[in-house]
């Protein structure tokens, strides 16, 4: 089976290979490198409570030894050639990928292939890389960004899935042996679970073969595990606060909406970057330019297969946190109040076409464009597609979405600071009584 995509951004060619194997290229010739990248369809949102961060263990495992190369093995004949080489654990995706000259295509699909199908767990690697998870726990815990995102996440998604952290618990990592690692591996790292997306002076043709000779034993059965869905009716935590010894007050809030799917999803985008997604949004205007009460403060978009959020977040001065806030809910209403004027719509929708066409300049993003588009939706987007929409949005679009979805009934609040009265609980929580 072969789709081709044929557009002034993109030439793209799907097959499934003969080891069931989905393999996808963008081909561009003019650079010297590739990308590559494993996809697996399996994450955290994925996981049993029991097993939480079992996805982001295996991917570390990955990296330790197969019964052809020791670590040290690993990255020398990746980084040795010049490349890079890394992976990454999201609530839906697993993938490991690489970025290396075109001459070395083969040789590091071989390695990649390698780690994905002979990798040892060696049971003294596994408690070794049990204790550098852990450590990667208490790192984070020390970053009062991360806590505050992961606390919010907990709020939106309230004991779901979504709602976890992506690398586990210390309890959830104490009961990964080896047989539990191996079941969760043969169970879900399976074909129909497996995409293989290049990106740069690619032959289409010639990927297909290597996928199939060097995924030969590739199990084609279905996998073990399904998402959990994130029904509209799922409990949402309105507030959350935490006290540390940090000198900024640390602010999220999320605002629970619909999943990738969604076609208000290009709206979305065009109203965050309203809103405050570069310097000359809303947000960065009033709160840091006008009244200073920030240095950072930021609106981004965080979507799944049927759920998402519009996430805004800010470090503020402690001691005018309720004007800040106060603040983010006035803009945060008025983009209900009245349409968007022309002249910043028009700098909105550029900015998120600018992004878009900047970000497929690099064969690395091209290749995550391409797999993940597989990987989630079974299709690939083209990029002209999303421009088209995007472009098609209008003020009387954002006004409705923003209307619809900016309420308080779908919105929670996490905040991280010094000094937290339960008064100040209240006085910012009130804050967002103007939505």
């Amino acid at each position: 089976m072969v789709s081709m995509n044929h557009s002034d951004m993109m030439d793209v060619n799907v097959t499934k290979a003969s080891n069931g194997v989905r393999v996808a290229t963008s081909r561009l010739p003019h650079v010297q490198s590739v990308a590559m990248g494993l996809w697996v369809g399996v994450g955290s949102r994925f996981e049993p409570d029991a097993i939480n961060g079992i996805s982001h263990f295996i991917e570390h495992l990955m990296f330790k030894g197969t019964k052809r190369r020791s670590a040290r093995d690993i990255s020398m004949a990746i980084e040795g050639r010049g490349g890079y080489l890394n992976a990454f654990t999201s609530e839906e995706n697993t993938c490991y990928y690489a970025r290396v000259g075109h001459k070395q295509l083969a040789p590091a699909l071989d390695v990649l292939t390698d780690m994905f199908q002979n990798s040892v767990l060696d049971k003294a690697e596994i408690e070794k890389e049990r204790h550098v998870i852990l450590e990667e726990i208490l790192m984070y815990q020390d970053q009062p960004r991360h806590v505050l995102h992961e606390m919010l996440s907990s709020q939106l998604w309230k004991d779901h899935p979504l709602g976890r952290s992506i690398i586990g618990t210390p309890e959830t990592l104490a009961k990964m042996n080896r047989t539990v690692l191996r079941r969760f591996l043969r169970e879900n790292y399976v074909s129909r679970n497996t995409v293989v997306a290049f990106s740069g002076q690619v032959e289409h043709e010639r990927c297909v073969d290597l996928v199939e000779q060097m995924l030969p034993k590739i199990s084609n059965t279905t996998p073990a595990l399904r998402a959990k869905k994130a029904v509209p009716a799922l409990g949402q935590t309105r507030g959350g606060f935490a006290i540390r010894d940090i000198e900024q007050t640390q602010l999220a809030m999320g605002i629970r909406l619909f999943g990738y799917d969604n076609e208000d999803r290009h709206v979305l985008r065009v109203l965050s970057a309203v809103l405050g997604e570069n310097m000359s949004s809303r947000l960065f205007q009033i709160v840091r330019e006008k009244h200073g009460l920030a240095y950072s403060v930021h609106s981004s978009v965080q979507l799944f297969k049927e759920s998402g959020a519009l996430v805004i977040s800010a470090g503020l001065d402690r001691s005018r946190r309720e004007k800040a806030l106060d603040l983010i809910v006035r803009e945060l209403a008025r983009m209900k109040e009245r349409p968007v004027g022309a002249a910043e719509l028009k700098r909105a929708k550029d900015y998120v076409i600018g992004q878009l066409q900047l970000g497929l300049e690099s064969t690395l993003h091209q290749m995550m464009w391409v797999g993940e588009n597989i990987a989630t939706r079974g299709r690939i987007i083209a990029p002209e597609e999303v421009i088209a929409k995007v472009s098609a949005v209008t003020a009387d679009d954002v006004l409705r979405l923003a209307q619809k979805t900016l309420r308080r009934s779908r919105t929670s609040l996490s905040v991280i600071s010094q000094d937290l009265t339960r008064k100040d609980e209240r006085a910012l929580e009130a804050c967002l009584k103007g939505l």
